[in-house]
């Protein structure tokens, strides 16, 4: 099956579950995703997520390194974010702390559907870490 084929197929299953889902109301873009990435944020947008607190750790680096984020959900939006910091080299845990004071400011009344955070606080690498830690929590919240 080729790749436009497989797109095709992926935005007709992300349609019928839509409808199925019930609520939804509006037009399904003939176009599909211009890339599996474009695929897997359609998805993140339409996916209905429980309330609640969750809990992840997310990794990245090549030491490696670690975060454990914690966010609350209401209605598919953060209401509350915090980073638990890992790191014991003390450069590694200063960029982790300023990740950490500074991504609540950022992530906090965002769908968490929406959320993908990139460099922040003079870090590049802990931001991978809490993007692979919010993936895992929007596994654990899909309804």
């Amino acid at each position: 099956m080729t790749t436009q084929r497989k797109r095709l197929r992926a935005t007709a299953v992300l349609s019928a579950a839509l409808v199925v889902a019930g609520g939804w109301t509006g037009v399904i873009a003939a176009q599909p995703p211009s890339s599996p990435s474009d695929t897997r944020l359609a998805l993140r947008q339409t996916a209905r997520y429980a309330d609640g607190t969750y809990t992840a750790r997310g990794w990245y680096g090549s030491l490696p390194s670690s975060i454990t984020v914690t966010v609350t959900l209401a209605r598919g939006v953060i209401t509350r974010a915090s980073v638990r910091t890992h790191a014991t080299d003390p450069t590694s845990l200063d960029y982790q702390r300023r990740f950490a004071a500074a991504v609540p400011r950022v992530v906090v009344g965002r769908p968490v559907g929406e959320v993908r955070v990139g460099r922040l606080a003079g870090s590049s690498g802990t931001p991978v870490g809490f993007n692979d830690a919010l993936e895992k929590i929007r596994e654990q919240a899909s309804n």
